[in-house]
């Protein structure tokens, strides 16, 4: 036996201090390919893909029923039933169908008396678009469907198909090589004897490299030999981008691979402090990854979660991961009935070193509230619904390191957010600028984005943090300038100029929710105008994004909505530009040395940003990214 067939010397380098001496000696280059959106599950998106098409795309029944105009229904109580006929006054329609002309509500089928034949009777009235699902209520042409680094998952590839995604920029799959080693390996169990062993090591890595996104490449079995160990080595990394090698990684008289690993490259690492797996060998040859692995099963499969499974992830865009059950503190109330076990969709985060759930609302047809969820919320069938501040058992649905790096904000809705989540780890809650200032307050977020006028002044957001923060030091980061208007119908048909048309008969408005800043600007604009608000159509009427606005205005719901240039940009509607306001980011004086602040700033002051956020139109820059400071 030459010496050089065994190695003596094993090291005990700290797991943690290893990883970052193999990354640092490595080079990693992810590639990109594109692949058709049917075989893209559980690829890792290279860049972020945003729909082509709205979902629906017509108007649709949402319930099986009777399709009518409402105006015709007025006045429909117990006391007072109302006759309909068939063809003049009512058509049957079935979920799912599309909405006629000059209809525009659903009765559903339950609520329906049937008379004699072709009349029906009711006892209630309906309001306009009762039961009838808008064009765009899932998905609206030209949103972020998924992120850029985003593991495509079943229900994504729903809302890419239904988005008009054919293709997709995916990372490329790196390709590992598996060499299992050792004189008494076999792998045909008929030949198991004793002093042989099956080799299950090399198929346990098949699996996992799959699992995590490689292309396994798997050898059959090589004796203990130097020269064709060697050998097999040389011929493995050419062919791949990674090399794991089972076994032979110790110090015993027949364990060659760290030896054939310095002849033909450089060992990083040889030793790790962990038990079971201390005689890993982290090294490097022609600038790839070459791991060997110890040969017991526990061992192996150990090092592979540690070693071997981030590096797959670094090649394919990703970060390590884990998926488990955590409790976490619901900021808002939950309601449910006890007749279910419900399942809350929730967006996650670290807040306070605490982990807290923000159910995210919506319907039983938003496929998005999936697509958007990082966890869902068990409330047990025992619980008639939880108030904010309890905790639930939450399942994650993202790995809990991109969670604790995730930066919450709470508040306003823009289009720019969807830019600030794919390039950072951002989730934002749409509640409107005083959701976001309330939520603050609470401690359930780490930023708010708020656009709060003074009635008094006409300053923006200073006033309200001094008010609702008193005696506790604050800040604002200063965001972008934004042009709010009215959205309306391409080329202006109804030719509105100014807010006293919004109380004409022929116009149907469309209003954020109570707590927005876009309906605060409103008020203003109103109560400086003495227009009274129960002279405008549908100002009752709520939306909870300024795409939402500026959908209901493309698909003819409602005439005009105020909202942002870039919303009215996106969906090819004209704008009438009314004011220009400061968008900017409340967060806690202490917060702005957190590393995820940090980031945010950076971000928000990065060239990338503005570039994107210019190409949306209507937005400026001053002071992008200064701090105000508040006490």
């Amino acid at each position: 036996m030459g010496k050089r067939n065994r190695n003596i010397y094993i090291e005990n380098i700290d797991v943690d201090e290893a990883k970052v001496r193999c990354y640092e000696t490595l080079n990693i280059k992810p590639n990109w390919e594109e692949v058709d959106v049917l075989d893209s599950l559980s690829r890792v998106t290279f860049e972020a893909v945003y729909a082509k098409v709205s979902s629906p795309n017509y108007n649709a029944a949402a319930m099986d029923g009777i399709l009518v105009k409402s105006s015709d229904t007025i006045g429909a109580s117990d006391t007072n039933p109302k006759t309909l006929e068939e063809s003049k006054d009512f058509i049957y329609i079935n979920t799912g169908n599309s909405i006629k002309d000059d209809y525009d509500a659903v009765i559903m089928i339950e609520d329906v008396i049937e008379l004699e034949e072709g009349k029906v009777q009711i006892l209630n009235a309906a309001h306009p678009w009762q039961h009838i699902r808008p064009i765009g209520e899932d998905i609206v042409a030209t949103e972020m469907i998924v992120p850029s680094k985003h593991r495509i998952r079943p229900i994504d590839i729903g809302a890419l198909i239904s988005g008009g995604t054919k293709k997709v920029k995916v990372y490329k799959k790196p390709k590992v090589g598996i060499i299992p080693t050792g004189t008494e390996i076999i792998e045909n169990i008929d030949e198991l004897e004793t002093g042989k062993i099956i080799d299950s090591n090399s198929r346990v890595f098949e699996s996992l490299v799959l699992e995590n996104g490689g292309l396994p490449n798997r050898y059959n079995p090589v004796e203990d030999d130097y020269e064709k160990l060697k050998g097999a080595i040389k011929k493995a990394v050419e062919e791949n981008d990674m090399l794991l090698i089972g076994a032979g990684s110790s110090a015993g008289s027949k364990d060659f691979t760290v030896n054939i690993i310095r002849e033909l490259g450089e060992v990083v690492i040889h030793g790790v402090a962990m038990k079971p797996g201390k005689p890993t060998i982290l090294g490097m040859i022609n600038g790839k990854p070459v791991i060997g692995i110890p040969g017991y099963p526990v061992s192996a499969y150990l090092v592979f979660e540690t070693f071997v499974t981030p590096l797959i992830l670094k090649f394919i865009g990703l970060d390590e991961q884990e998926n488990t059950f955590r409790e976490a503190i619901i900021s808002k109330k939950v309601t449910s009935t006890l007749k279910n076990r419900e399942l809350v969709r929730v967006n996650l985060g670290y807040v306070n070193n605490k982990l807290i759930a923000t159910p995210i609302s919506s319907g039983a047809g938003v496929t998005m509230s999936l697509v958007k969820a990082d966890g869902i919320a068990i409330i047990p069938q025992s619980l008639e619904g939880m108030d904010a501040g309890n905790k639930a058992n939450v399942k994650l649905l993202k790995p809990l390191g991109q969670i604790k790096k995730t930066l919450v904000s709470i508040g306003s809705h823009d289009i720019i957010m969807d830019i600030l989540a794919d390039m950072m780890e951002l989730t934002s809650g749409h509640v409107g600028s005083m959701g976001g200032v309330l939520s603050m307050k609470r401690g359930e977020c780490h930023i708010s984005p708020i656009h709060l006028l003074d009635m008094e002044t006409g300053e923006y957001n200073i006033s309200y943090v001094k008010r609702y923060f008193d005696g506790q030091k604050m800040a604002i980061i200063k965001g972008v300038k934004r042009h709010q208007g009215f959205i309306v119908e391409k080329d202006n048909p109804k030719g509105i100029k100014d807010f006293t048309d919004l109380t004409r008969d022929d116009v149907v408005y469309v209003n954020r929710q109570r707590g927005a800043g876009t309906r605060i600007l409103l008020d203003y604009y109103l109560n400086e105008r003495n227009i009274d608000l129960s002279s405008i159509k549908g100002y009752d009427r709520e939306m909870t994004t300024h795409m939402a606005v500026a959908t209901a205005v493309k698909t003819g719901l409602a005439s005009t909505g105020l909202g942002i240039y870039s919303a009215a940009k996106a969906l090819d509607l004209d704008f009438i530009d009314i004011a220009y306001e400061d968008y900017d980011f409340l967060v806690t004086y202490e917060l702005l040395e957190d590393e995820r602040v940090r980031k945010f700033i950076q971000v928000l002051k990065s060239d990338e940003f503005k570039e994107r956020v210019e190409a949306l139109g209507g937005y400026g820059f001053e002071n992008i990214g200064e701090i105000i400071v508040i006490e």
